[in-house]
């Protein structure tokens, strides 16, 4: 049976609990689970702290997990990363207050710095060749500074609004950008209910990535048309009743969908439609 981990709170729990209902996992559960079986693919899901994530699935004790890519390296755990996810994007910025010279990172020496990320903040201090003391807290850092207790804050943000908020700027460029990651145990062995975990959650990104157009086009436009929607390998044609016209069906970048629609068109094809697609192997 697989064991795998995932958030229990915060910003991706939820996108997670998603993500695996769209893969043919976790179909119930209540809130308050800690522990939920999923018989039907020999899987067990552990609800736990995202921090805590990393830790376990390192050491081997869980075969899986899902957390932030932050929270990984600054854990320090021996899981691998093996895919990104795509949701809870989000960078680790330092801020301070707006006094002079706060676009240098070099006015950070020999000031305190908090963070819930000691271990990222530490490497990073050490890479750029600075000295800072750095002040570990537990979760919002935004009011170390206000407080008394630092004088420049590091931090995980998705719009730098609270930081701001919080009288401060933010200084440099982005220590870290992250997003969620699925992690993989340093015990986890090739298997087929592994190959299949990995699969389907890749199919479901994949499906994200993609929709499916439809429409019908005059038979002497196809080419015309196959180049706006080329499809994956090429798009379907399929006659119509009608002589001369076809129906066409093709898989195009979701990003891309009103302005293919826009160029179908405008060459006279005629009910373009756009359908989600909710799982498929490329």
């Amino acid at each position: 049976m697989l064991k795998i981990a995932i958030p229990n709170k915060g910003q991706l729990a939820d996108p997670t609990q998603k993500l695996l209902r769209e893969a043919g996992y976790l179909r119930s559960h209540h809130p308050r689970d800690l522990v939920v079986s999923d018989p039907e693919n020999d899987v067990e899901f552990f609800f736990l702290r995202p921090r805590d994530v990393a830790t376990y699935v390192g050491e081997g004790t869980l075969d899986f997990g899902i957390t932030g890519k932050d929270l990984l390296l600054d854990s320090k755990s021996k899981a691998n990363s093996i895919m990104d996810l795509g949701f809870g994007l989000s960078s680790f910025r330092i801020a301070m207050p707006a006094i002079k010279d706060t676009k240098d990172i070099s006015s950070l020496n020999n000031l305190r710095i908090a963070t819930s990320y000691p271990n990222i903040l530490k490497d990073w201090l050490t890479k750029s060749g600075l000295k800072a003391e750095i002040v570990v807290l537990d979760g919002a850092v935004e009011n170390a500074v206000r407080l008394g207790v630092a004088d420049a804050v590091a931090d995980v943000v998705d719009t730098g609004t609270t930081l701001k908020q919080a009288g401060l700027v933010i200084l440099g460029e982005p220590i870290l950008q992250s997003q969620a990651v699925l992690l993989k145990g340093k015990n986890t062995k090739d298997s087929i209910e592994t190959v299949n975990f990995i699969r389907r959650v890749s199919s479901v990104l994949v499906a994200r990535e993609y929709v499916m157009v439809d429409y019908d086009i005059e038979q002497f436009k196809v080419e015309q048309a196959s180049k706006i929607t080329p499809g994956i390998e090429s798009p379907t044609i399929s006659p119509l009743h009608e002589s001369g016209w076809v129906a066409v069906r093709a898989m195009t970048k979701r990003k891309e969908m009103h302005k293919v629609m826009d160029e179908l068109y405008a060459i006279g094809a005629k009910g373009v439609i756009v359908t989600e697609i909710m799982a498929c192997r490329l």
